[in-house]
């Protein structure tokens, strides 16, 4: 008896699909064609398949076996590759076989951030120009697409491309300029993986637990508990409103009197979105943590921008978070200061996006293999995005090539305050990084110093520079000074580069508490 009804089972199972057939083996769609894999790095390759199903990997001589545990989940580790170049094949067998084709070594890269990073080819300066320039078929290309949610998503809707005139226009621009520098200067392949999410917040790439379990940043998971709370409240009322309002519209109309007003359907978006914490990491992030990378460039800080002492403290957070997440070590992670924009003003005065450059420049003090890309000069008044991408991508390139790649001859620091000390009315000021020397632009003189005293009044200042290199501020206004700011405003205007080209990196001598102090 028990044996028929086994055999019975098995034929109910066939014929109706019940899941006792066996899963193909998958992988992660940061594996596939095309792909680039990090020269000299235990490269990670993980899928998933049936629990203790055996899978084999085989790569470049290589291979390498485990089991699928509990879950499904598979993962092994290939060995360092030293040579560049390729192509390779990439297969994977379990009880079905899957083979990747095209698959370099070279240089990977995680392009990351808001809209400024997202921006891309055919939208910044000369892309009829830029595109059909493109023929690099060892550059590659692969987008994760915007998803927003708490559930930690394990892959992603994407594959990797040959940079070609046709692939290169939806591309990150920031990115794509980045990794061809890099390919043109080291001669390597070159992967790129653009994950940005325009107008996302700096805790949104973090893990929401980690937040919460923050001294400082647990206020950003906190004010989002209430929000959560009301929107679930209000989605929850909302149907017993409606249908009181449908009661008092019917009994208006009745009496001849205008309806009410009909209740709004509660806005959950922002559930979704890319503000709420933790949830570009799970659903952007999270598919790709693992990649053998070299390093993440990263273009962000405008929707952190009213927060800005905060961002003192999330940046780096997030920062060192990815580091230990990826689990490669302290990999370089370089960053693009804010641009100028909004209206010039003529006036010194508060201005939180000064403050957010700055909590940017403090992470480089904060962790180590960092580095800010300086762009004071490049962005545009009326415009969030600036169209000239190429001299920021070239800026952060400076940074890889020069402290991770080691290309000698290369510049990469912006000059950057050091020390001032009080000469009477004058305040002498002395700098790191004025590889050169000055070079003021367009004028010999200086602009953009602004000069304050024990009232904290700060007024334009004139400014000098001495023959060993220091620049000397005043003001007749000011008959005893005790701070000094450079280009501290959201449009500044200013104009002091080193011979190298690079802007001076805006700054103040003061810890004036700023406008941004104690915002949530």
């Amino acid at each position: 008896m028990p044996r028929a009804r086994a055999t019975f089972m098995s034929c109910i199972a066939i014929l109706t699909g019940v899941a006792v057939a066996r899963a193909d083996v998958s992988l992660n769609n940061m594996f596939g064609d095309h792909m680039v894999l990090q020269q000299g790095m235990k490269n990670k390759v993980w899928g998933k398949a049936d629990p203790g199903e055996s899978v084999t990997v085989s790569f470049a001589g290589q291979r390498h076996a485990t089991t699928a545990g509990p879950d499904g989940s598979w993962h092994v580790f290939l060995d360092p590759v030293a040579e560049y170049g390729g192509p390779h094949v990439l297969a994977i067998q379990g009880r079905n076989r899957i083979a990747f084709e095209d698959v370099l070594i070279g240089e990977v890269w995680i392009c990351s951030g808001q809209s400024n990073m997202q921006w891309s080819v055919k939208q910044v300066n000369d892309p009829d120009l830029e595109k059909a320039a493109a023929k690099f078929p060892l550059i590659r290309l692969v987008s994760v697409p915007q998803v927003g949610t708490q559930e930690p998503r394990w892959n992603f809707d994407g594959k990797w491309q040959v940079c070609s005139p046709e692939t290169v226009g939806d591309f990150s621009a920031v990115g794509y300029f980045f990794g061809r520098q890099l390919h043109q200067t080291l001669g390597v392949p070159v992967g790129l993986v653009d994950n940005a999410w325009g107008g996302s917040s700096a805790e949104a790439w973090v893990k929401r637990d980690k937040l919460a379990a923050h001294e400082t940043l647990k206020a950003l998971h906190e004010r989002w508990l209430k929000q959560e709370a009301d929107i679930a409240t209000a989605v929850k009322d909302f149907p017993v409103k409606l249908e009181s309002w449908k009661a008092a519209a019917a009994k208006a109309k009745a009496e001849g009197k205008p309806a009410p007003d009909q209740p709004k359907k509660p806005d959950e978006g922002a559930l979704k979105g890319n503000h709420r914490p933790g949830n570009v990491h799970a659903g952007v992030l999270t598919p790709s943590i693992g990649y053998g990378i070299r390093g993440v460039i990263w273009y962000q800080g405008e929707s952190n921008a009213g927060r800005a002492h905060q961002y003192r403290t999330l940046f780096p957070f997030m920062i060192a978070s990815w580091r230990e997440e990826w689990g490669q070590g302290d990999f370089p992670f370089y960053w693009v200061q804010l641009a100028d924009f909004k209206a010039e003003k003529p006036e010194p005065g508060d201005s939180d996006w000064a403050e957010l450059r700055e909590a940017q420049t403090m992470t480089m003090q904060a962790l180590p293999q960092t580095g800010e890309a300086v762009i004071i000069d490049v962005g545009e008044g009326r415009d969030i995005h600036p169209r000239n991408k190429q001299d920021v991508a070239k800026r952060l390139a400076r940074w890889a090539l020069a402290e991770t790649y080691k290309v000698p001859d290369i510049v990469c620091r912006s000059p950057r305050y050091k020390a001032m000390e009080t000469a009477g009315a004058k305040i002498i000021l002395s700098f790191d990084h004025v590889a050169g020397g000055w070079r003021p632009f367009d004028v010999p003189e200086p602009i953009g110093f602004t000069i304050a005293g024990e009232d904290r009044t700060f007024v334009p200042a004139q400014a000098k520079i001495l023959k060993d290199g220091r620049i000397e501020v005043w003001s007749d206004a000011v008959a005893a000074p005790v701070a000094v700011r450079y280009a501290w405003a959201d449009n500044p205007v200013c104009n002091m580069y080193s011979e190298a080209g690079l802007p001076l990196t805006p700054f103040r001598t003061d810890d004036f508490p700023g406008v941004t102090v104690g915002k949530q």
